[in-house]
């Protein structure tokens, strides 16, 4: 190790020392010498003796199996386990999760079988060991792709028994709070995926006090220097600032008492990562970041809760539109609380939050707060919303697609930002910040969403597209022949609209995709003298392996959406001893027929009749957006990986390079009997005035095309340059339009748009 090297990694464990110190971490820590003395302590607290015995079971059994093992620290292995189960024990979880805990590694790195488990804790214990476990025994090519089956069976498990995450988030805790000895590359991996995962799963589930923590390690271990950097900052503005929060404090304290008000009163410091996060979302240096501190009054009932309100707002100057009554609407992880923003006695901005003693339990502990084991309280807000997630999550794996498409829904879906929007009936709904109508249609049904056309936001018709905002009633308007486009997958923001719109495009294209890749196989085999039909089974079993395909159907696809090329299978298809005698045969029997067959004759007399396009197209076949080709056009198709045939004028400026890989070539050309609308690009450079742009889109509309889009772009004083994004049938229709729009006295020039 050099000394640059070296030097850095010291500075690196000083920061990581001192974030351990500052988050006071690991508050009870297994004994060297009886590591399960601080969790049987934890335990005596609430769980009868009897139900302590039984986690001292589990305790024994995962101390033998781990008997051999040790972590990279060098301590015994069993002290991971019992830190978990004491994390869990601290929110006072119930004992079958507490066993769970202790027994989370014994299937994975021990050897002990399921049925085992079962002998001696019971099913229950054991679905939760069995879902917190990795997949060890499958081999996955990539590390991501390992990653994201992890998660989708653990989410799978979860939908069994919630308690399953929870076991999961309290051992990555103990793995943040233990990762010092580990490399830095390793550690700052973990971190990105802990901030990218784990802490938004606490946060959506309401565990706000294992999502603080594991936020904050993850930031130190990803950023030390900017973690110590802040953290300097912070301390040195406490100083500065503690005589104004003890100011506010006492007199908030004062005046509760003087109303009578029985209330407890606590500030708190804003922790490093949310300064971070905030100082990075509004671009603001450290200095401008004012509100460092929060306080909490915690009261006995909701109707105190508004009289504290109005208490405090008369003490201070509340901020407007900064108050947030997460009373009356919930948020999604069922957190309740009134939030204010005031302006203290020294002009800073200062937030309080007001709740009763259960909403801070469940703020704290989230769903975990429901299985308190003396409650015996039924299933409240908080389960009820994370059991609600959990289903929308499988859900979503029911629409298809492979462990990583889910894993990108679940990072779609961990929103903690949100908008609160009312249906016809006036339910409310929570939608991420950002949703549109689309992204509403399919949280109230996915049949609303497939068959959605329009919506009504507060009475008014307004695309699909339109952006909610917080306290919108909407309505959406359905057709029945109506579906899903494939441009809606680039304004959704939730993840069940996007695969459900995802699971509709796959299943109507790829039908298309076989046939066309039927078409390209079966041209690619003439040139090589034979076709589809002439081939047996046993050939086309011969390559599967080679395309990783299981079927034909499946290898045809393949090509139809462009990730195979045609004339790589045909090769593979035809042995090449075999193509020398086919192809002499095709020859004598092309130059014997070529002259009787319609169509355009290929290389060697092959006849190839070419693809029709119809523009109703799905992903085989796109038109380019760069020249956007209209019927009339000459067109040529190019084989794209992962798009199928993207269809180009004849001389648009994308395709020159693309000229020199015939491979790639496909002939197409315009349907005869094509009925569809196509946009393209119109501008017209007019004289500036009043009612240009009224007079010209009047032209367009008289010449039965639609306007999608315009673009106006003042060139000087007498001109003005307007684009237009227009619908047409054809090359003729686009002419009459052009016609019409010259005949205006205004108009100087009109051109079409390329490129």
């Amino acid at each position: 190790m050099s000394a640059a090297t070296e030097l850095s990694a010291r500075a690196d464990s000083v920061v990581l020392a001192e974030a351990a110190e500052v988050l006071h971490l690991s508050p009870v820590a297994p004994s060297l010498g009886d590591p399960c003395a601080p969790l049987r302590l934890l335990l005596q607290r609430y769980l009868p003796p009897e139900d302590v015995e039984k986690a001292r079971e589990a305790y024994e059994l995962a101390a033998a199996a781990h008997r051999e093992q040790k972590r990279r620290s060098g301590e015994p292995y069993i002290h991971h386990p019992v830190a978990v189960a004491c994390i869990l024990a601290e929110l006072q979880l119930d004992v079958a999760t507490i066993q769970a805990a202790l027994l989370h590694d014994v299937i994975e790195d021990c050897g002990i079988s399921k049925e085992e488990l079962t002998e001696h804790f019971g099913a229950e214990v054991t679905e939760m060991v069995d879902g917190v476990s990795k997949l060890g025994q499958v081999r996955f090519e990539t590390r991501e792709e390992a990653q994201a089956e992890n998660f989708r069976k653990m989410f799978l498990a979860m939908s069994r028994d919630i308690r399953v995450v929870l076991i999961k988030l309290a051992d990555r805790l103990h793995n943040m709070r233990t990762m010092g000895v580990m490399a830095a590359d390793k550690r700052r991996r973990i971190s990105r995926e802990t901030l990218d995962i784990y802490a938004p799963i606490a946060q959506r589930l309401g565990i706000h006090a294992i999502r603080i923590e594991l936020e904050e390690l993850a930031f130190s271990h990803l950023y030390p220097k900017r973690w110590h950097a802040l953290n300097q900052a912070i301390k040195a503005a406490r100083g500065h600032r503690k005589e104004a929060v003890q100011k506010i404090g006492q007199l908030i304290a004062e005046r509760l008492r003087q109303e009578a008000i029985h209330a407890e009163v606590s500030g708190r410091e804003k922790h490093v990562y949310s300064i971070y996060r905030k100082m990075q979302r509004k671009g603001l240096p450290f200095s401008a970041i004012h509100d460092l501190h929060a306080f909490r009054i915690i009261v006995d009932d909701v109707d105190t809760c508004y009289r504290v309100l109005g208490i405090v707002h008369s003490l201070f100057r509340p901020i407007p539109g900064r108050f947030k009554d997460y009373i009356a609407i919930p948020k999604s992880n069922g957190y309740q609380s009134l939030h204010t923003i005031l302006l203290g006695p020294f002009g800073h901005p200062v937030e309080v939050q007001i709740r009763t003693e259960d909403m801070h339990r469940v703020a704290e502990a989230g769903v975990a707060a429901h299985w308190l084991y003396k409650s015996g309280i039924q299933k409240a807000h908080a389960e009820a919303q994370a059991r609600a997630w959990i289903q929308r999550l499988l859900e979503l794996q029911a629409q298809g697609g492979d462990s990583q498409e889910f894993l990108e829904s679940l990072k779609m879906d961990l929103f903690p930002d949100e908008v609160y929007v009312f249906t016809p009936k006036g339910k409310i709904l929570g939608l991420p910040r950002g949703a549109t109508a689309i992204d509403f249609a399919y949280a109230v049904h996915s049949d609303i969403g497939n068959r959605a056309v329009a919506a009504k936001i507060n009475e008014i018709y307004v695309p699909l597209r339109s952006i909610l905002d917080n306290g919108d009633k909407v309505e959406v308007i359905t057709a029945e022949s109506a579906h899903p486009q494939a441009g809606w997958l680039e304004v959704v923001v939730t993840a069940k609209a996007r695969a459900n719109i995802r699971s509709y495009l796959k299943t109507i294209q790829r039908g298309d995709a076989e046939q066309l890749g039927q078409n390209l196989l079966d041209k690619a085999l003439h040139s090589l003298g034979t076709s589809i039909d002439a081939l047996t089974e046993e050939q086309f079993h011969r390559v599967y392996a080679t395309f990783q395909v299981e079927d034909r159907a499946t290898l045809l696809v393949a090509i139809g959406i462009g990730q195979v090329i045609p004339l790589v299978v045909a090769q593979k298809l035809v042995p090449e001893e075999e193509r020398g005698r086919l192809a002499q045969t095709a020859r004598r029997l092309g130059q014997a027929v070529s002259s009787l067959l319609p169509g355009r004759p290929g290389r060697e007399g092959e006849h190839i009749q070419p693809l029709l396009i119809r523009g109703t197209e799905g992903m085989p076949v796109t038109l380019a957006r760069c020249c956007r080709p209209i019927p009339g056009d000459p067109i040529l198709g190019f084989i794209t990986a992962g798009k199928g045939i993207v269809v180009h004028t004849h001389d648009c400026h994308n395709i020159r390079e693309w000229r020199k890989r015939r491979d790639r070539w496909v002939d197409v050309q315009w349907d005869p009997d094509v009925h569809a609308e196509f946009p393209v690009l119109v501008r017209v450079v007019a004289e500036s005035g009043r009612g240009v742009l009224a007079r010209v889109a009047t032209h367009i509309a008289q010449a039965d095309a639609n306007i999608d889009h315009v673009d106006i772009e003042p060139q000087d004083g007498l001109y003005t340059g307007i684009t237009f994004t227009i619908s047409v049938r054809d090359r003729d229709h686009l002419a009459q339009v052009v016609r019409s729009l010259r005949s205006l006295p205004s108009v100087s020039r009109v051109q079409r748009v390329k490129g």
